[in-house]
C-alpha cells in the first residue's frame, strides 16, 4: 500500500501511533458495546481520495463543480439505506449520531419546545436533553426512566408522563438499555398526546437490519441512528424519515447544523449498507444476541447480578456492587487482563458517572471476529476471574495470558500485520 508506506516514511510517530492501535485490537478482546470492527472494504472507501472532495448541498444541487461521481456514492448510499430499513425518505450527510439527532429534533419541533425522553443514568443518550449537550440547552427536556423492581421501561408510566407534560416529541432510544422497545406502543403514546415520534435506535441499528429487534421505522416520525456499532460500518450517522419531514430535514442537515458532507464518509457508509444487505449479516446479528445471552448467562453463574436479569440485544448492564467495587475499578481491572469495557451507571446508581457501580458489556465487536457461544462462555469465566481475582497479581498474570491465546486465535485483520510491523 503506497498510502502507508507513505505515511511510514513521513510520519513515522503517527504511523506508530496506528500501528499500536491495531496490536491493540488485535491483542485484546473489544467488549464496549458502542465499538466494532469495520471490514477491509468499508476502510477502504473512507480512506479513499473521496476525502478530497468538497460538496455542499446534495447530489444534483452541489454548490461546487465537479461532484458526479460523489454524487454517485451518496445515492448509493441513500438507495442502500432505504432497502435496508425501508422508509420514506433518507439523509446520509450527518457526521455523527449527535448531528443527526440535531436535525431530526429541529426538523420537528421548535427551540424550546417540550420534549420526553428516557434519562440519561437509566440507560438513555447523552444527545437525549442532558443539560450541557445542545439537546438539553435548546430544548425543555422531560425524562423517564425504568421501574425499581424490574429495571425496565413501563410504558403506562410513560404514557401517563406524556398526557400530563403533552411534549411536542417523545424521543425513544437508549445506550444502556437491553431489552426490547416496543415501538407500536410508543405510536400510540405519542398520537394519543399529539406529539412527533422520533426514535434514536443508534445502538439497535444493526439489529434491526439483521431482523433480530423489531424496527421503529413503520412507526416514527423520524429515526436516526449511528453507522457503527452494530451495524458495523464507519463513524457517522443517518435520518430515516417519512416524506412530509424531509424538506426540513435536509435544510436543518445543511445548511442547518453542518456544511461541507464528509464525502469519504458516505462513501464507507454505502459499503456497510451494502454489506448488511447481505444474508450473511442477518447470520451475523443472530450470533450477536445468542452470544450476548450466552454471556450475561455465565457472567450470572459466577455470582454477577445483570441488570433487568439478563438481555434480550447486544449488550448487558454488570452490577459491581456485590464484589465491593466501583465500575471504574472493574474497567480497569479487566483493562489489565486485555479486555476493554466501559464503566457505567446503573439504574439508581448511588456513585457519579466518574465511577459508576457497573459496567457496560456488548458482543459486536467479539462476534465480528468471530467468537461464538462456546467462546463466549469460556470468556464469561475469564471475566469473573479477572475480577474477583484483580488483588491476585498471579491471577491476573495467569488470566491475561489466556486472554491473549483466545484473541490471538481470532485475528482481525491478518492482511494487515506484516504492512504495518505485527507479529502474528
Amino acid at each position: 500500500m503506497q498510502s502507508l508506506e507513505a505515511l511510514r516514511e513521513q510520519d513515522p510517530e503517527l504511523f506508530a501511533a496506528i500501528a499500536g492501535e491495531l496490536q491493540r485490537q488485535e491483542t485484546q478482546l473489544e467488549l464496549i458495546a458502542s465499538e466494532n470492527h469495520t471490514s477491509l472494504a468499508v476502510m477502504g472507501a473512507q480512506g479513499s481520495v473521496l476525502t478530497n472532495k468538497y460538496a455542499e448541498g446534495y447530489p444534483g444541487k452541489r454548490y461546487y463543480g465537479g461532484c458526479e461521481f460523489v454524487d454517485k456514492a451518496e445515492e448509493l448510499a441513500k438507495a442502500r439505506v432505504l432497502e435496508l430499513f425501508g422508509g420514506e425518505r433518507a439523509n446520509v450527510q450527518p457526521h455523527s449520531g449527535t448531528q443527526a439527532n440535531m436535525a431530526a429534533l429541529m426538523a420537528l419541533a421548535e427551540p424550546h419546545s417540550r420534549v420526553l425522553a428516557m434519562s440519561l443514568d437509566h440507560g438513555g443518550h447523552l444527545s437525549h436533553g442532558h443539560p450541557k449537550n445542545f439537546s438539553g440547552l435548546l430544548y425543555e427536556f422531560h425524562h423517564f426512566g425504568v421501574e425499581p423492581e424490574t429495571e425496565r421501561i413501563d410504558t403506562a408510566r410513560v404514557a401517563a408522563m406524556a398526557r400530563e407534560l403533552k411534549p411536542a416529541v417523545l424521543l425513544i432510544g437508549a445506550s444502556a438499555y437491553s431489552r426490547i422497545l416496543d415501538f407500536p406502543r410508543f405510536a400510540e403514546i405519542a398520537s394519543e398526546v399529539g406529539a412527533k415520534l422520533m426514535v434514536d435506535m443508534a445502538h439497535i441499528a444493526g439489529l434491526v437490519a439483521g431482523g433480530v429487534h423489531p424496527s421503529p421505522v413503520p412507526h416514527a416520525d423520524i429515526v436516526t441512528f449511528t453507522t457503527h456499532k452494530t451495524l458495523r460500518g464507519p463513524r457517522g450517522g443517518a435520518i430515516l424519515c417519512r416524506k412530509e419531514h424531509f424538506p426540513l430535514v435536509q435544510s436543518r442537515v445543511f445548511p442547518g447544523t453542518q456544511g461541507g458532507p464528509l464525502m469519504h464518509v458516505i462513501a464507507a457508509k454505502a459499503a456497510a449498507f451494502g454489506e448488511a444487505l447481505r444474508p450473511e449479516f442477518r447470520s451475523y446479528q443472530e450470533h450477536v444476541v445468542r452470544n450476548a445471552r450466552a454471556l450475561a448467562e455465565e457472567l450470572q453463574a459466577g455470582g454477577l447480578r445483570i441488570v433487568s436479569g439478563g438481555t434480550d440485544t447486544h449488550l448487558m448492564l454488570v452490577d459491581l456492587r456485590s464484589l465491593g467495587m466501583t465500575g471504574s475499578e472493574g474497567e480497569d481491572a479487566l483493562h489489565h487482563v486485555g479486555i476493554t469495557v466501559n464503566k457505567n451507571l446503573i439504574p439508581f446508581d448511588p456513585q457519579p458517572a466518574t465511577k459508576a457501580s457497573g459496567v457496560r458489556i456488548g458482543t459486536p465487536a467479539i462476534t465480528t471476529r468471530g467468537l461464538r457461544e462456546v467462546e463466549l462462555r469460556r470468556l464469561g469465566k475469564l471475566i469473573v476471574r479477572a475480577l474477583k481475582g484483580r488483588s491476585d497479581a498471579a491471577e491476573v498474570q495467569r488470566v491475561g495470558a489466556e486472554v491473549a491465546e483466545l484473541a490471538g486465535s481470532f485475528p482481525v485483520y491478518p492482511s494487515l500485520h506484516r504492512d504495518y510491523g505485527l507479529r502474528d
